[in-house]
C-alpha cells in the first residue's frame, strides 16, 4: 500500500492525486502540510486525508509516508524533492521538473543513489490516446514525418500568480509551453540537434509567449508554442505531417474532456477516439507499477533531464535568464 504525503494545497492536487487515490486501492493520500495550516486543515477536510502535520519535513521524514507529491512552485522542486529522496520516500513531482536542467540532474543523481522512483507528472503521455497517437507515426501511416505543430495556448494568470514571478520558476514555457515540447520530442523519440526560440515578456524574465522551433537529427522540424497572454485562447493541439499524410491530436492535454485523433491520407480521412479515464489515473497506475514491479517510466528522470536541457536552451537562444540563476536581480 502505497500512502502518499502531499506537500501544500495546490489547485491542482485534487485532480492529480486525490481523485485518481479514490479509485486505486494500492494507494491513498495520508498526510498533507502547507505555509497555511488552516489552509491545509480545509484541504484535509475535503479530500478526507486524515494527518494534517505542521510542515513539508514532517509530511517527508514520516515514518508511515511511503511517497510524496510534490506540486509546489517549481522553484521548490529541486529542494523538496531530494529532501524526500533522502528520506525513503518516492516522489511524484509536477512538471516542471525543476527550475533547469542543472536542478534536474542533482535530483535524477539522488534518485540514482538511493533507488527510489521520481516520475515527472507528465500524465498525457500515459493515457492511450497519446499511445495510440504515436503507434501511427511509428507505423509508417503518415509516410517519412517532417514537419510537427505543437500549440498549447490559454489566457494569461493574474499578474500576482507564481506563474508571474521569475523567482519563483515563473514563465509560460515552465507552466504549459513545456507540454507541446514534451509532445514533440515523444513523438519523434528525439532529441533535438538545434533550437531556436522567440519570446514576448510580460513581467522582468518572464515569457508570456515563447514560439521555439526543434530541429531533430531525422530531419523532423517542430514548431512550438506556449502563449498565456491574455489575448490566447485555450487550444492544446498536435499536427504531425508526412509525405503520405497528416495526423492532428485535438486535445492530447486532456483527453478526458474529450479528444480526437484525425488522421488524413491520400486514401481518406478517418476519425478515432479512445477512453475518457482520466490521464492522473493512468499516471498513478505507471507510478505504482515502477514501484512495485521496478517497471521503467516513460517520464522518469532520464526524460526529465532531457526535457529540462531542451526548456534551457529555449531561454538561451530567446535571451532570457536560466529560470533559478541567482544573479538575477530581485
Amino acid at each position: 500500500m502505497i500512502r502518499f504525503g502531499t506537500l501544500g494545497a495546490a489547485a491542482i492536487t485534487p485532480r492529480a492525486l486525490v481523485a485518481p487515490c479514490v479509485d486505486e486501492p494500492r494507494a491513498f493520500v495520508y498526510a498533507i502540510a502547507a505555509r497555511d495550516r488552516k489552509r491545509a486543515e480545509s484541504f484535509a477536510a475535503y479530500a478526507g486525508i486524515r494527518h494534517v502535520l505542521d510542515d513539508y519535513r514532517q509530511v517527508v521524514e514520516h515514518p508511515k509516508v511511503t511517497a510524496v507529491y510534490n506540486p509546489l512552485p517549481i522553484h521548490l522542486h529541486h529542494e523538496w524533492t531530494i529532501k524526500a529522496l533522502q528520506a525513503g520516500k518516492h516522489v511524484l513531482c509536477e512538471k516542471s521538473f525543476s527550475s533547469n536542467a542543472m536542478e534536474a540532474q542533482d535530483m535524477a543523481r539522488v534518485a540514482t543513489e538511493t533507488g527510489l522512483v521520481l516520475m515527472e507528472a507528465f500524465h498525457y503521455r500515459y493515457h492511450p490516446l497519446f499511445v495510440r497517437a504515436k503507434e501511427i507515426v511509428d507505423s509508417g501511416a503518415l509516410g517519412s514525418v517532417r514537419e510537427i505543430r505543437a500549440v498549447f495556448t490559454v489566457p494569461a494568470a493574474a499578474p500576482d500568480n507564481i506563474r508571474m514571478n521569475y523567482h519563483t520558476g515563473g514563465g509560460v514555457t515552465m507552466d504549459i509551453g513545456c507540454y507541446p515540447i514534451s509532445w514533440a520530442r515523444h513523438i519523434t523519440g528525439e532529441e533535438p540537434v538545434d533550437v531556436t526560440a522567440r519570446a514576448e515578456l510580460g513581467p522582468p524574465h518572464v515569457d508570456v509567449m515563447l514560439a521555439a522551433t526543434l530541429k531533430f537529427p531525422s530531419g523532423i522540424v517542430a514548431q512550438t508554442l506556449g502563449d498565456m497572454r491574455a489575448e490566447a485562447r485555450f487550444k492544446a493541439e498536435l499536427e504531425v505531417t508526412g509525405d503520405a499524410g497528416t495526423m492532428t491530436v485535438v486535445n492530447p492535454l486532456l483527453p478526458q474532456t474529450g479528444h480526437q485523433i484525425r488522421v488524413a491520407t491520400r486514401t481518406g480521412t478517418r476519425i478515432e477516439t479512445l477512453d475518457r479515464r482520466p490521464t492522473f489515473g493512468y499516471q498513478l497506475d505507471a507510478f505504482i507499477d515502477a514501484i512495485e514491479n521496478g517497471r521503467s517510466l516513460l517520464t522518469g528522470v532520464d526524460d526529465a533531464v532531457k526535457q529540462m536541457r531542451v526548456i534551457d536552451r529555449c531561454y538561451i537562444s530567446a535571451g532570457l535568464p536560466l529560470r533559478g540563476d541567482p544573479d538575477v536581480d530581485r
